[in-house]
């Protein structure tokens, strides 16, 4: 049940940067969520981050405490990917609800398991895919889907960013590179952009000389789609931050930079370009993890199953299994045709105003 005033109780699992820089502050943007605990393995984080916002702590190891405790309705799940399923599955079979950062997990298996976790209990799970709710992206894909550029065809894509190689996902395997880090980005919008699903994976990855990772610090992938269309995206840990996308149908085009970022400054837009007349569309700033927190609450509070749920989640993941197959082997990866989904729907979008963000609590444990 929700608190006194109807709003979702939510326990924060994991206190790294995405949680403090981005789904703390963003819930006090929300009229229908608050959070009442954090779970941390982070004695240091504990203390600071409980006093900050008022939070009952808990360590990891009493995360089934918690769940039983009847302190909370839902968790906010931002622990390293490969501990996903670690988390999301007793909060489901305990009926708690789950927002689940992406990606969903780094397997099929534990995707599966997830899913088969959330088809046995009554709570509803939604992967944090916070574009699925930011005004611009949603506003192109309803355009797109209505006609505006005839049938999209080519989509192509570039999102790169310097990472330090003293950081943590330099040295943690194919499921923390740049494909699987910020990969789904690109991915998850042709999907939805194209309202279909990859046929055929192919890779070409790189380490750029001088740089130190363990596994490949750039990638470009080619996605073969029905009706041969094509999607090809780059990813990299080893060139200054940039991102855009460029979508070309049979009337006309769509480009879009910035399109994948948050934070201040962030307002993604894009331009609308047919019969030779480039229309821009503006959007303004707005709170990314507020704007999901607020509608994956509405969900639980009306009783009515999110748009990115799990399903949606693992279509991601088992691309992105496919991708580090076509790396390994050097050939084409084939998928299995899927039935289509309805994908993001125009009443998804919030426009809630960015909130400021606090310093961030940095002491022993780095990744979480």
């Amino acid at each position: 049940m929700p608190d006194a005033h109807g709003k979702v109780r939510y326990a924060v699992v994991a206190g790294g940067w995405i949680s403090q820089g981005a789904f703390m502050p963003g819930v006090a943007q929300t009229d229908n969520s608050v959070m009442t605990a954090l779970v941390t393995g982070d004695p240091g984080k504990a203390a600071q981050l409980a006093d900050n916002y008022g939070l009952k702590s808990y360590h990891y190891e009493e995360f089934a405490t918690l769940l039983a405790s009847g302190e909370i309705d839902a968790v906010y799940i931002a622990t390293p990917n490969f501990r996903h399923r670690e988390f999301a599955v007793p909060a489901l079979e305990a009926g708690i609800h789950v927002l689940l950062e992406k990606p969903m997990a780094t397997s099929e298996a534990d995707c599966q398991a997830i899913n088969a976790a959330a088809q046995r209990s009554k709570a509803q799970l939604m992967v944090a895919y916070r574009l699925h709710c930011e005004p611009a992206t949603v506003e192109m894909v309803t355009k797109v889907r209505a006609g505006e550029i005839g049938e999209p065809r080519l989509f192509t894509s570039t999102f790169t960013q310097h990472t330090k190689e003293s950081n943590h996902r330099a040295h943690s395997g194919y499921w923390a590179s740049p494909v699987t880090d910020m990969g789904p980005y690109p991915l998850n919008a042709v999907r939805n952009l194209f309202g279909d699903e990859p046929l055929e994976v192919s890779a070409v990855g790189i380490n750029t000389p001088g740089r130190h990772f363990d596994s490949h610090d750039t990638v470009t992938v080619t996605l073969r789609f029905s009706r041969e269309r094509l999607a090809h995206f780059t990813v990299s840990y080893s060139l200054p931050g940039s991102q855009r996308f460029q979508l070309i149908g049979t009337e006309g085009e769509i480009e879009a930079s910035p399109c994948f970022g948050f934070g201040e400054g962030v307002a993604i837009g894009y331009r609308l370009i047919k019969d030779g007349k480039p229309q821009e569309h503006q959007h303004p700033v707005v709170d990314h993890f507020g704007g999901e927190t607020q509608y994956f609450s509405e969900c639980i509070l009306k009783g009515v199953a999110p748009e990115p749920d799990g399903d949606e989640a693992w279509r991601d993941v088992r691309v992105l299994a496919a991708i580090e197959k076509a790396l390994q082997t050097g050939q084409p990866q084939r998928l299995e045709p899927l039935p289509a989904r309805k994908g993001i729907q125009p009443d998804q979008a919030r426009q809630l105003p960015l909130a400021k963000v606090p310093p961030y609590v940095n002491t022993a444990e780095p990744n979480d």
